[in-house]
C-alpha cells in the first residue's frame, strides 16, 4: 500500500512540442511590486551574488554597514560583469576589468587614472531586508507600500523551512492564479471537491481563505487555510490543523519575459509538547514528499498552457475573476488587460451561454 499518491513525471509531457501561444501574453511580464531575490543568509559581507531577475542581469552586496544593495551588474565604463570576478573592498564593489568601484547607492566613487571621478552610477532597485530576506522593488519611483514582516521566519516554534526553487515559462499571474483556482485542488492536491474560498482585498493586499480536505498517512487532513498575498510578488500561506500546521511563503519573481521562478519556503511548526517535537524531522519528510511532487506536477502543466485572456469558468470558479481584477493594479493605466468571461449558467438544454458562447455541460 502506497504512503501517499505518485507524483511521477510524465516523459510524453516532456515530450511535447511548445506551442508559440504559450510565450504570449495581453500584460507586461514583470507587474509592479516587491520580489524576494534572495534569503539574507546567501548575501555573505564581502561577497558578490550574480543574480538574474526581470530580464537584466543584476549584482547583490553588502556596504560597510551590513545593509543589502542590489544593482545592474555591468560596469557603464566598458561593460565588465561585476559579479564575474568583482570584488567588495570596502563596502564597494570593484571591476573585475579595469578598477571602478561603485558604492551601495550604484554611484562610482573612484576610476583608477581618471582626474575626476566619473559622474556613473549602477542602476538599482529600492531594497528593503526583514523576516531573512532580500525583498526589491520593481516598478517606477519609490514604493508606496510594503511587505509586512513574516513571524515564522524567526520564530523558534517553527522548524528550520524546508526550501523549494523551480521555474517555468509562465507569468508570475497566473503562479498566483493557482490559489483561487478551486478546481485544480481536487485533481493536484487531493482534495474531494472543490473547496468553498472567501476573497477580501484593500489596495496591493488581498486575502483568500477556506479548508483543505484530504488524506494523507491514513490520516483524515481538515485544515483551514489562509492566503495572505503582498503585491504581486509575495504570497503567506497559513495552514492550520491538529496535526499539521505549516506556513508556506511563496515568491513569484520574473526571471525573463518568458520564464517565472516559484521559491518556496515551507515552515512547519513544531508540536508543543515533548516527545512530539521529536516527531518534526518525520512531519518535514512526509511534507516534503507530498507537497514538492505536487509542485513538480503544476510546474509541468505550466510550462506548456497558454494564457486564456476570457477563460470559461464555471459558476463555482469565482476565484480567478476577483484575482484578475485585484492583480490589475500592477501593471500600468494604459495596459487594457481583458476580464474572465461571466460564468456560464446552465439551460434547460445542458447548455452554458454567456457572451454568445455555448458550452455543454
Amino acid at each position: 500500500m502506497r504512503l501517499w499518491r505518485s507524483h511521477d513525471s510524465s516523459a510524453a509531457l516532456h515530450s511535447l512540442p511548445r506551442d508559440p501561444r504559450a510565450d504570449e501574453y495581453p500584460m507586461p511580464f514583470v507587474p509592479y511590486g516587491w520580489y524576494a531575490v534572495l534569503r539574507s543568509a546567501e548575501l555573505r559581507p564581502g561577497k558578490v551574488v550574480s543574480l538574474h531577475y526581470f530580464g537584466r542581469a543584476l549584482i547583490a552586496f553588502r556596504g560597510t554597514d551590513g545593509r543589502a544593495t542590489v544593482r545592474d551588474a555591468h560596469c557603464p565604463h566598458y561593460g565588465a560583469h561585476l559579479g564575474a570576478g568583482g570584488k567588495v573592498v570596502d563596502g564597494t564593489v570593484v571591476c573585475p576589468f579595469h578598477g571602478w568601484r561603485f558604492g551601495t547607492d550604484g554611484a562610482c566613487v573612484e576610476a583608477p587614472f581618471a582626474a575626476r571621478t566619473p559622474k556613473v552610477s549602477l542602476g538599482g532597485f529600492p531594497v528593503r531586508e526583514h523576516s531573512g530576506l532580500v525583498l526589491v522593488y520593481a516598478g517606477p519611483g519609490e514604493p508606496s507600500w510594503e511587505v509586512p514582516e513574516i513571524p515564522e521566519t524567526e520564530s523558534k516554534d517553527y522548524a528550520a523551512p524546508i526550501d523549494d526553487i523551480c521555474r517555468a515559462r509562465v507569468h508570475v499571474q497566473e503562479m498566483r492564479e493557482n490559489i483561487v483556482d478551486e478546481s485544480h485542488f481536487h485533481y493536484i492536491h487531493g482534495q474531494s471537491e472543490p473547496p468553498v474560498q472567501d476573497w477580501s482585498e484593500d489596495g496591493p493586499y488581498a486575502e483568500a481563505r477556506g479548508r483543505i480536505a484530504r488524506r494523507v498517512l491514513r490520516w483524515d487532513i481538515n485544515n483551514t487555510f489562509d492566503a495572505y498575498m503582498y503585491g504581486p510578488g509575495v504570497m503567506v500561506v497559513r495552514v492550520h490543523g491538529p496535526v499539521l500546521s505549516v506556513t508556506a511563503v511563496a515568491f513569484t519573481t520574473p526571471v525573463d519575459d518568458n520564464t517565472s521562478e516559484l521559491r518556496m519556503l515551507y515552515y512547519i511548526r513544531k508540536p508543543a509538547r515533548f516527545p512530539f517535537r521529536l516527531l518534526t524531522p518525520a512531519l518535514k519528510l512526509v511534507f516534503r514528499a507530498e507537497a514538492l511532487g505536487e509542485v513538480r506536477e503544476e510546474v509541468e502543466i505550466w510550462d506548456h498552457k497558454i494564457h486564456q485572456a476570457r477563460p470559461i469558468l464555471l459558476p463555482h470558479e469565482k476565484g480567478i475573476r476577483a484575482i484578475r481584477r485585484w492583480y490589475a493594479q500592477f501593471y500600468p493605466p494604459d495596459v487594457t488587460i481583458p476580464a474572465p468571461r461571466q460564468p456560464t449558467v446552465p439551460t434547460e438544454a445542458g447548455v452554458g451561454v454567456e457572451a454568445g458562447v455555448e458550452v455543454r455541460q
